[in-house]
């Protein structure tokens, strides 16, 4: 097989790598995590502000309970008073009895409140779960996702190397100035070809036709010799 032989057979392979790892960065899955990516930052700026909201209201509730706690505990101890028979006079006795049923109605009232309180805690806790619920089925879809990914990047990893494995060779029987020109011609090409066979009068790079003249001087080249296609500027080789 000669250089020039082997020069394409080095640019399949490259093109195959090139594909390759344009199929690892096109994995659908990229796409997928990143549309999940959003979606649970969105849900988790939904749910900080539902916690936020839920802990608000539990410290009303807990403030409540609190205060209806301290006002029971006042009856308690005015109710321990007034049957203790430490006081005897009947004013002060009724006064005592006044401020017990002040304090019991007082904490009553309380108590609604914070019934009325706990309700909405409750609708908050409601919302907090769903949210969390909807979290945790997109970390299992994330899960699944990223299982696939690896899987897919395990496969074409794996064709991957058998291409490099195939291509390294190659490149000991190649000229280092023809090498170093196919090098620099594909980096600066937009398909990735740097060399191409010219079939029928037509380059295999760009699939485009050169003029009759061009293919007939570059036919008459010297072996070995090659020459540049007019159009994408690859390296050609006549067939």
């Amino acid at each position: 097989m000669s250089a020039l032989d082997d020069l394409l057979a080095l640019q399949e392979h490259d093109s195959a790598i090139d594909r390759l790892r344009h199929a690892l960065e096109a994995l659908p899955e990229h796409a997928e995590l990143a549309k999940l990516d959003g979606q649970a930052a969105a849900v988790r700026v939904k749910l900080d502000d539902a916690k936020s909201r839920r802990d608000e209201v539990l410290r009303e509730e807990r403030r409540l309970e609190n205060e209806a706690a301290a006002h029971e505990a006042k009856a308690k101890e005015e109710e321990s008073r007034l049957y203790s028979g430490s006081v005897s006079a009947p004013k002060e006795l009724q006064a005592m009895q006044s401020d017990i049923d002040q304090h019991r109605r007082r904490a009553s009232s309380i108590e609604d409140e914070e019934l009325a309180v706990m309700e909405r805690r409750e609708v908050l806790d409601a919302e907090v779960g769903e949210l969390e619920s909807a979290i945790a089925a997109m970390e299992v879809s994330v899960g699944r996702l990223l299982a696939a990914k690896a899987e897919s990047e395990s496969v074409i990893d794996g064709d991957m190397a058998k291409e490099v494995a195939a291509r390294d060779p190659l490149l000991a029987s190649i000229p280092p100035d023809l090498l170093a020109s196919y090098e620099k011609t594909r980096a600066n090409s937009s398909n990735g070809i740097g060399v191409a066979r010219l079939v029928g009068g037509v380059c295999h790079g760009c699939r485009l036709s050169l003029a009759a003249t061009e293919v007939d001087r570059i036919r008459h080249l010297p072996e070995g010799t090659v020459d540049r296609c007019d159009n994408c500027g690859c390296l050609l080789v006549p067939s």
